[in-house]
């Protein structure tokens, strides 16, 4: 009998934790235009703990920066995707995603900035989250997105772009980034010239910030998204290998700035 409720027991436990990681959507606020972004925590876990903020790549807000916050509240963080298009703008096609991607990487950069700081401040307001213990993640266009909250002056503990854009259209904004800041970088990716590279590396440097750069060989832009197929030959292609080392130099920078 013992035998039987400890087993029993056991097969509670299992599906307790497998029922820990909560989720929920929410929407905010930034001037007038309404926002939608996702929550994901481990109710398991007691008291408060880092936030991350997640910024989607061109499509917007997808199921897979979803996966990649319950990811990270599996980590034990409080993970919350941003939304910078606004509530129901989802693109539905490549031509769509480069309009918004123009509009606001290529035009309006203060938007942008507006946009990703409003979801930072989303991110703060959840109960659980440590407000002294906050960093930014993105992907591609969110990538660019996190260096330019960095750039805003945001009080953050770190910044990670996985792919991002590394051009530096004003590169005094580097003395405004307060945080330590991470680029993992697809070595081959053809979206990012040498001369993007080179500016990124030399704000950083006249800025004083505590930077990393760490480019992954064989890899081109998109390296950690399964949807971007596996050609590299179209410069857009996943990478198991760079999505996994990426993933775990991740990792060890969170234990660095939240030590």
């Amino acid at each position: 009998m013992k035998k039987i409720l400890s087993a029993a027991m056991a097969a509670v436990c299992a599906v307790s934790v497998q029922a820990a990681i909560q989720t929920k959507t929410i929407e905010y606020k930034q001037g007038d235009t309404t926002l939608e972004g996702f929550v994901a925590w481990d109710d398991a876990l007691p008291g408060v703990r880092p936030g991350v903020l997640v910024v989607h790549q061109w499509m917007g807000l997808t199921d897979y920066e979803k996966h990649r916050a319950e990811m990270l509240a599996r980590l034990g963080y409080v993970a919350f995707c941003a939304d910078i298009y606004g509530k129901g703008v989802r693109p539905k096609n490549t031509q769509e995603a480069g309009a918004l991607v123009g509009k606001y990487k290529g035009g309006d950069r203060q938007l942008l900035r507006a946009r990703v700081n409003a979801g930072l401040d989303a991110l703060r307001r959840q109960p659980l989250v440590d407000p002294g213990h906050i960093a930014a993640i993105g992907y591609c266009f969110g990538g660019t997105t996190v260096l330019e909250l960095a750039r805003s002056g945001a009080p953050l503990n770190g910044v990670v772009s996985f792919h991002g854009g590394l051009d530096a259209p004003n590169p005094d904004d580097g003395k405004n980034i307060k945080c330590k800041v991470l680029v993992l970088h697809g070595a081959d990716d053809p979206f990012s010239s040498p001369q993007d590279i080179a500016a990124l590396e030399n704000e950083m440097r006249r800025g004083g910030v505590d930077w990393q750069l760490v480019k992954f060989g064989g890899a081109v832009h998109a390296f950690t998204q399964p949807m971007a197929g596996n050609d590299n030959s179209k410069g857009v292609a996943y990478n198991e290998k760079a999505d996994q080392r990426s993933w775990e130099y991740m990792k060890l920078f969170f234990n660095e700035i939240f030590k």
